[in-house]
């Protein structure tokens, strides 16, 4: 268990989304086993003790945004509720705790809140995310609420602007930690060389941690699949990203085998994707300025509610058609595949961006990465626009 911790410690801190030597993990074996900064484990801990669960993340956000949107939040709120695919998905809303200068945080307190949440955001500390039966849950949900607030972050800014004290200095902080464009530096691919099943499994594993490396979705989410005659190799559900080796499954096309049960939640649209495409792989990214350019909607006049799932429209960002749809069950299979084929590249509301590629994944990656790098040019000329208004 103390390998996990580190392990998962680690990631956070490639990640980049928490502060790496501030990161305590926590989880309970035959004791209580821990790793990182005294006083965070303290409080770890004395967490921990109230709840059932069996691991405990504590660490702040490597970016300001945690804190930003706390004092940005209306008095008398105690929680977000951002509208991207990951708090729907897992989080539902995020629960957060403002603290008086000097004030310590409330181990009950947060206790009770972590009862009905996977992870709140404490002011001045950074998130605490638990996992129910072990370390991995823990980091995915803190994965996850960083995502959430940072998409979150940065679409209020477009709609509001700035609005605190020094605010403008902190997003440039931000914007040189996280919104510069990505390279394909290090980058390279064996399209041509990949025959049989070893050296299929071998450049999956390797693509899908290009696209971690690169920010271009985080190690637990996202899927990755090559097509081989009647066969769909496909990253297994819940597998990370970064470490594919062992997780990725062989699916006929006639449902011969029973492999398809542990695939990825997004089989059916990879399955759909390839048999309207006729492409030989598929990479599906959440990129986090793709997310918030796939929400913004100019419509003023619309009766749809839930946009994510029920949207019909499908609208055009540059060369990119966005659709909406629900994730894993078969919605995306409907909507992402009709259109993905002319550019190779579809953007699906709050979730991410799906491309494919006709030889293997060079083509794929690269209009990820166009993607991600167009939206992350739109952003900053949006913001722009609005800052404008403000002077």
């Amino acid at each position: 268990m103390i390998r996990q911790l580190a392990k998962y410690k680690g990631k956070l801190a490639a990640d980049g989304c928490a502060v790496s030597e501030r990161i305590a993990f926590l989880a309970r074996d035959d004791e209580l086993l821990s790793d990182g900064p005294q006083e965070l484990v303290q409080l770890g801990a004395a967490i921990l003790e109230q709840l059932s669960a069996v691991s405990l993340v504590l660490a702040p956000l490597a970016l300001p945004v945690g804190d930003l949107l706390i004092r940005r939040a209306p008095v008398g709120e105690s929680s977000f509720v951002p509208r991207d695919t990951e708090t729907r998905t897992f989080l539902h809303d995020i629960p957060f705790v403002r603290l008086e200068k000097g004030e310590s945080p409330d181990p009950a307190a947060l206790a009770q809140l972590l009862r009905r949440r996977k992870g709140v955001i404490v002011e001045g500390v950074g998130i605490v995310a638990i996992g129910a039966f072990t370390p991995e849950q823990a980091y995915i949900h803190y994965c996850s609420v960083f995502h959430a607030a940072l998409v979150k972050y940065l679409l209020d800014l477009l709609h509001d602007g700035f609005s605190l004290a020094g605010e403008d200095e902190a997003f440039a902080a931000l914007r040189d930690a996280w919104l510069q464009p990505v390279t394909l530096e290090g980058v390279t691919f064996a399209d041509k060389g990949v025959a049989g099943r070893e050296a299929i499994y071998a450049e999956i594993a390797r693509v899908g941690r290009y696209t971690v490396e690169k920010g271009l979705v985080d190690s637990a989410f996202g899927n990755i699949s090559w097509r081989e005659g009647e066969t769909i190799y496909i990253s297994q559900t819940g597998a990370h990203l970064d470490e594919l080796e062992g997780y990725i499954d062989p699916v006929p096309s006639d449902n011969s085998s029973t492999a398809g049960v542990t695939a990825s939640s997004e089989l059916l649209a990879h399955r759909r994707i390839f048999e309207e495409t006729g492409a030989r792989t598929i990479l599906h990214g959440h990129p986090k300025l793709a997310v918030v350019i796939s929400m913004l909607c100019e419509k003023s006049d619309c009766s749809v509610s839930d946009c994510w799932r029920n949207c019909p429209q499908v609208r055009q960002l540059e060369v990119t058609p966005i659709v909406a749809g629900e994730i894993g069950a078969g919605g995306l299979a409907e909507k992402v595949a009709p259109v993905i084929g002319e550019r190779g590249r579809a953007l699906v509301f709050g979730h991410g961006v799906f491309t494919l590629g006709r030889d293997g994944f060079a083509e794929a990656f690269n209009a990820l990465v166009e993607v991600e790098n167009w939206c992350r040019a739109e952003y900053l000329r949006r913001l722009e626009k609005r800052l404008q208004k403000d002077v």
